[in-house]
């Protein structure tokens, strides 16, 4: 972002030590915000967050506790709050009561708690909720916003039901997201693993990668975030390229910006998921018309950066 709106804002980020929630809070650290992590586990956080160059308190909270959600929020009078918790992401995250604790009741609750806490010196919204292409589910065809959704996973079921707790509230938008990768993705998804086999040299079991994504760069998806919570704009928009390549395209660019030979590229050696969606290009129309911009990074130039960024930290 060119400017900085976020400069001596109270900000409150839920889920700070996450993939995503580690580059919204180094995003707000650059415009100097002043910026409470809300983590799981601060010992824990506070090694990863400094290695993102986050800087800001951090407050160890129970999601799970509605009670300590309110408290956290009357003690850091947010201007604006990033909710970048979830369940549900990984594979083994099946729980249905904390899938409903997390990815629904506590949206419906900041939505809440947001609109009491507002700041006087503050144009942007107040809430800020991270969601998924997920909640779309196997509706096909171009998705956009006022697309009627079919989830069919219980992360993309508990999803949908946080964000429509959102409808009336006008300081608050849900950005659904798609395909994002980077520094900081947990181990086993798909860049991981390209940076994994170009250290070890193994062979990489892929499926057939016919299936199209929205690649979208971490480090652009934060700054959307960024420009979402500065506009006006509330409901649901998608933060996304607009722009699909199939699996198998982002595979073969990464492989030749890590150097992994096609040879150790082992396509079809894994079934396609049952839960991958097809559909035609995101529609993205509402997000420029909010912040006059739209993510730009190419997969081999965002691929380039994380695989920089990542020997920075190890040197």
């Amino acid at each position: 972002m060119t400017t900085t709106p976020y400069h001596d804002v109270p900000v409150l980020v839920l889920g700070a030590s996450g993939f995503i929630g580690r580059w919204v809070a180094r995003a707000l650290t650059a415009q100097g915000a002043r910026l409470t992590c809300a983590v799981r586990d601060a010992a824990g956080a506070k090694s990863v967050l400094a290695g993102y160059g986050v800087q800001g308190d951090l407050a160890a909270v129970d999601l799970a506790s509605p009670a300590a959600v309110r408290a956290l929020c009357e003690r850091v009078r947010p201007a604006v709050t990033f909710n970048l918790a979830g369940y549900g992401v990984d594979r083994g995250e099946v729980d249905q009561q904390v899938a409903t604790r997390i990815n629904t009741d506590l949206v419906g609750e900041l939505a809440e708690l947001t609109q009491a806490s507002a700041a006087p010196d503050w144009s942007g919204l107040r809430l800020v909720h991270v969601g998924s292409a997920l909640e779309y589910g196997s509706i096909g065809g171009d998705l956009d916003e006022r697309s009627a959704p079919n989830p069919t996973t219980l992360y993309g079921r508990t999803k949908l039901a946080g964000t429509r707790l959102l409808d009336g509230h006008a300081g608050a938008v849900a950005a659904r997201l798609f395909t994002v990768y980077g520094s900081g993705e947990h181990e086993g998804r798909l860049l991981p693993s390209l940076l994994a086999a170009a250290r070890t040299g193994e062979r990489l079991p892929l499926s057939a990668g016919t299936q199209r994504r929205d690649f979208t760069f971490v480090e652009d998806v934060a700054e959307g975030l960024l420009r979402l919570g500065a506009a006006t704009t509330s409901g649901v928009v998608n933060l996304a390229t607009g722009r699909l390549a199939p699996v198998r395209e982002f595979v073969e660019t990464a492989a030749r910006v890590l150097g992994i030979s096609a040879d150790r590229l082992s396509f079809g050696a894994l079934p396609t998921r049952p839960e991958e969606m097809a559909h035609e290009p995101v529609t993205v129309a509402r997000l420029r018309a909010a912040t006059g911009w739209v993510p730009a990074t190419t997969v081999a130039a965002g691929i380039e950066r994380t695989s920089r960024f990542l020997e920075a930290r190890s040197a």
